[in-house]
Order: C-alpha cells, then structure tokens, then sequence
C-alpha cells in the first residue's frame, strides 16, 4: 500500500516562543481541531500552542503555560505530551506516563560515560498527567480560549473546571494500578522507547476515554486502555470503576502488524490509530480506522482483518533515519486528516520556526 497523494499546509509559529535549543517545529508530538483553532505539544514543553487559520496555512501562534490551570508535580519541567483530544467543551491532554533512557552523547562524552548514560533510567513527575482544561469559544473574536473555569456554554448554571487525574512524582492513580496488570504490569519498570509503558494518544467519545499505548506491543497487539473519570472534588479527577471485574480501567487490543499507537482521534463513532514503530527506528506508519470504536460495556481483542488500514503515511526509508516521524492526527474543517511531524525533514522547513504539515482526504 502506497502514500496516496496529499497537499501541505504551512504551521507559522512565533520565533520568539522556542524553548533554548529547541524548536517548536522540531518537537509536535500531538495536535487537536477546536473550529479554526489547532491546539499542539511540544516533547521538551510544559504547555499547549494554539494556531489560528489563515489564508496560508495556521498562524496567530499562542502558548498557554498548563502550570496556570492545573496543579503540576514539578514546576518547570517537561510534561511529554503525547495527545490532545477536544470533546464537551474540554481539551483533553495525556502525558507519556513513561520512563526516559538517557541517549549518549558522542560529542562531550567519552567512550565509558556513553556506554554508562545508556544504564540510566529517568523518571519525569510531570510525565503521569491526565487533565482537561475548559477551552470555550470566544464569539466576538472566533477563537477558542482555555480558562480554569467558566459557566457551561448551553447551561451556565453548570461549571466547567480544570482537572487532572491524582498523580505523585513517581506514578499517577492509573499507572499505579497498572503495575499489578498482567499484561502492563511487567513493562512498568522499561522505557517508552524500550517497548516499555508509553500512552501516545487519547481520544474522547462521550464518557469514554482512549488511551492509545506504543508500547508495549505484545505479539503483534497493540493496546488501548479506556477509562472513565468523575470530578471527585475542585481540581481533581477519579478514576471510575468499569468493565465487569469493577477496574479502574478497561483493555482493548488490537493487531496492528506489530505496530504500536502513535495517535487516536475520533471521526464521528470511528476511531483513528496513527501507526508506527514502539522502537527508536525508522519503519512503516500507517492510517487505520476501526468502525465504530471498540466495542462498550467489554474488553475486546481485535484481528489484523477486523480493522481497516486506510492508507501508509510513510515507508521509513524516505528521508534520513529518525526524520519525518508523523505524531499527530486531526480532522480538518472539511474532515481530511491533517497529519503533523516530529523531526521534520529539510523539506518540510520554512524559515527559522515553520514548518508543513500534511493534509490527506478522508473517504
């Protein structure tokens, strides 16, 4: 299966906005569609970026710190924010809930300091977050905007507030019930990029929420977590019971090739699975749909001819090794699929802080 034909469209992000060494444009790991409005993450950043449409592409680049609506473990740091999902007037956003391997540097380290930075394993507080935030449409300017709370749009008698699921600076309320699950629990103590633990994506229908996983990947099946949430008290979420063994979280697998989750999105009752490698490597990333979602009030498991694969996005052998990574999925106004890039190749940049993403047609 081929890459079939797609436009470009240019993201402009305000120069002035990128973190030290660190270009926005090098980092999207997620994007999400409120109106004419994106909304996207950066790996290195702690925020969100909102872009508004132009008649070039995306532009009006503003960054909302998420320390200003939600209570964060460890002030200034990263959060790895791997998905964004709009869904009843909140924004959704997911951390990594990974651990980080250092990456030697052939640089400044010798020989014995790189073999050694290759035995240490991080953990990132920040990384355990699961939150919505309000995110309400501005009427006189057309823009959607977040706060930290404010009146329902349809009922203002019901308030809309910030929250984020309980998490300490070693694990949040689901990550430390995982450790006791059979399947996740014995990848609980690897890193992301080490077929360890690693959410990169959510997806929001109704009181669902899709946890999209690249890793772990077990043989062949990728995995979904969903779960359910209720506002316990000001600023915090609960996990809810669900399934029939009364978990704070249900399993879905689904046989992806050996691919892990790069990326959900919903598209009306579908769910979209963004593809790719659970290794640092180059490889196959495709686009495949899955009708109608995964089946409610059961976990399910799910064979390779049971879901759709609607096209490739890349092959791994197009551009340079680890460039041109799509991370992020969204449905566009006219409901194409925009896709956006971590790493992006040479030819995807435009001056010193843009950079294109791509629009594919959704049949």
């Amino acid at each position: 299966m081929s890459t079939p034909k797609h436009e470009k469209i240019l993201l402009q992000f305000d120069e002035e906005s990128n973190i030290a060494d660190c270009k926005i444009r090098s980092e999207l790991s997620t994007v999400a569609r409120t109106g004419s409005n994106l909304w996207l993450a950066f790996d290195e950043g702690a925020g969100l970026e909102r872009l508004s449409i132009n008649d070039k592409g995306y532009a009006n680049h503003t960054r909302f710190l998420l320390s200003d609506y939600i209570n964060l473990p460890a002030s200034g740091e990263e959060i790895d924010i791997e998905g964004i999902a709009y869904a009843n007037h909140y924004l959704w956003l997911v951390g990594s809930h990974s651990l980080k391997r250092d990456k030697p540097d052939d640089k400044d380290e010798t020989i014995s300091k790189r073999i050694k930075s290759l035995s240490k394993v991080k953990n990132d507080p920040n990384r355990y977050t699961i939150a919505r935030i309000p995110v309400i449409l501005n009427k006189k300017t057309g823009t959607y905007e977040l706060f930290k709370k404010h009146p329902h749009p349809e009922k203002p008698d019901k308030i809309l507030a910030a929250a984020k699921v309980k998490a300490g600076k070693k694990h949040s309320k689901l990550s430390k019930t995982l450790k006791k699950d059979k399947h996740v629990g014995p990848f609980m103590h690897l890193p992301g990029k080490d077929n360890g633990m690693d959410i990169e994506g959510i997806a929001v229908h109704g009181e669902r929420i899709m946890l999209g996983l690249r890793g772990p990947v077990l043989r062949g099946y990728a995995m979904i977590l969903e779960i359910a949430v209720k506002e316990k008290k000001k600023g915090k979420l609960k996990l809810k019971k669900i399934g029939k063994h009364k978990n704070r979280y249900r399993k879905h697998f689904v046989h992806l090739r050996g691919m892990g989750i790069r990326e959900l999105a919903y598209a009306g009752d579908d769910l979209l699975i963004l593809a790719g490698p659970t290794m640092d490597c180059d490889g196959t990333i495709a686009l495949y749909r899955m009708k109608g979602g995964p089946e409610n009030a059961k976990e399910s498991i799910m064979q390779e001819e049971q879901v759709e694969q609607l096209f490739n996005i890349a092959m791994g052998h197009e551009t340079p090794y680890g460039k041109d990574k799509a991370e992020g999925i969204t449905l566009t106004e006219d409901h194409s699929i925009m896709v956006v890039y971590d790493a992006p190749a040479d030819a995807r940049l435009v001056g010193e802080s843009d950079a294109y993403a791509d629009i594919f047609e959704y049949k």
